[in-house]
């Protein structure tokens, strides 16, 4: 697996020997054709991190901060030395937790928060509105979701609406936006 945009380009990065289903550079390049400027010196918490592949592209791209979170804690070591190997480890910091835990005590708002959680996790639905009525989001914040093609997702989550869909194969990015982001 690799880097595919901007300063670390071309990097490869490690994956976790746990069950975690690497994000596709197809897929990869999809969600952040449709994100495109939004990366641009932005806040990022990537959910689910696995290797930190998604985090690691954001700030390959132009984001100023990602906070990756990870309950797994081979997985949180792998995205450090991810992080270590792209050189972008002063710009992120891991939080080996939970995803529901992190959100009582991350105190940033996020421009943009990544969700890449296991196909299989029957609380998805629930961790969007949880994100939806946390403090770590903003109106202008954009949700972006990986999630199977078989999973249907809801048209919105607290104020939160369903912007976009776009599905490659097994996978679907589901775009969800504030009331008033443009």
């Amino acid at each position: 697996m690799r880097v595919i945009a901007g300063a670390a380009k071309g990097r490869v990065l490690k994956v976790p020997r746990v069950a975690v289903r690497p994000t596709t550079g197809l897929v990869k390049g999809a969600l952040f054709a449709i994100l495109g400027s939004k990366l641009q010196d932005a806040h990022v918490l990537d959910l689910y991190a696995g290797s930190g592949a998604l985090g690691i592209e954001a700030l390959s791209r132009g984001a100023a901060w990602v906070d990756f979170v990870e309950q797994e804690p081979r997985s949180c070591t792998v995205v450090r030395e991810n992080l270590k190997a792209t050189g972008l480890e002063t710009q992120a910091h891991v939080h080996c937790c939970k995803a529901a835990r992190a959100l009582t005590f991350l105190e940033k708002k996020y421009d943009v928060v990544l969700l890449d959680p296991p196909y299989a996790d029957p609380s998805l639905d629930s961790m969007l509105a949880q994100i939806a009525g946390s403090t770590v989001v903003k109106p202008t914040t954009v949700l972006v979701v990986a999630h199977s093609s078989r999973r249907r997702l809801g048209d919105a989550y607290g104020p939160f609406a369903k912007a976009r869909e776009r599905c490659h194969g097994d996978t679907c990015i589901s775009l969800f936006k504030g009331e008033v982001s443009s």
